[in-house]
């Protein structure tokens, strides 16, 4: 299912990574209340509904970390979990809701600039992307803002047991065949499904990946 390899060592670090006992630490709706940083930052962007929240829940283990709901556009601040000193979670408002008032977009959009730009400890953000559906219009826009604030980033394909194995493999190489225009973008897509847990071990091997390549 998994595009990238990893060795057992690796998903055995990985699993470690996300073992130790994760919590709140902060609800961020300003620029202003954005939290000390400490440790390593990883934040998980995508369209309202996507199911970021419950990837980060399948990530950890907890089934009520991050909170889910099936209305769209509900998580309107940057939500900070940590594990630990060495890893922060950061779950971001959930974009392309379009009956989100205008005043409301700006606001988000300058919070998640300031966070973008002022995190020299944000080592990636994962775009989440519905496999049923693929890159969207607001995605692209996404990725462009993302590009522009040089900030690392990698596509995770979610709902992945929705889709058959033979079109998850056509969308795997359409959105990373879109991808390779961004020099920004990490060039591989990870597929994952929160509800049967599938690919949730590489994507916690491909984090782990990254904190070890940081202290290279």
């Amino acid at each position: 299912m998994n595009a990238t390899e990893f060795t057992r060592q690796e998903i055995e670090t990985g699993r470690r990574l996300f073992a130790g006992e994760w919590r709140f630490v902060a609800a961020a709706g300003t620029p202003a209340s954005l939290p000390p940083m400490r440790g390593v930052e990883i934040a998980f962007a995508g369209r309202s509904n996507v199911g970021k929240s419950s990837l980060i829940n399948a990530l950890t283990g907890r089934k009520n970390l991050a909170r889910t709901s099936n209305t769209p556009g509900r998580t309107q601040e940057l939500i900070f979990f940590t594990g630990g000193d060495s890893l922060n979670v950061v779950d971001m408002p959930g974009y392309g809701y379009a009956a989100a008032a205008k005043s409301k977009i700006a606001a988000w959009t300058e919070l998640i600039d300031a966070f973008l730009r002022g995190r020299s400890n944000l080592a990636r953000v994962y775009v989440l992307v519905d496999a049923r559906h693929g890159l969207k219009t607001a995605d692209d826009a996404a990725l462009g803002s993302l590009g522009q604030a040089a900030v690392s980033h990698q596509i995770v394909l979610t709902k992945c047991d929705a889709v058959k194995p033979s079109e998850l493999r056509d969308r795997i190489a359409e959105v990373e065949t879109a991808l390779a225009k961004r020099p920004a973008a990490f060039p591989t897509v990870l597929p994952t499904s929160s509800s049967d847990g599938a690919g949730i071990p590489e994507l916690r091997a491909a984090i782990a990946r990254l904190l070890e390549e940081r202290k290279a």
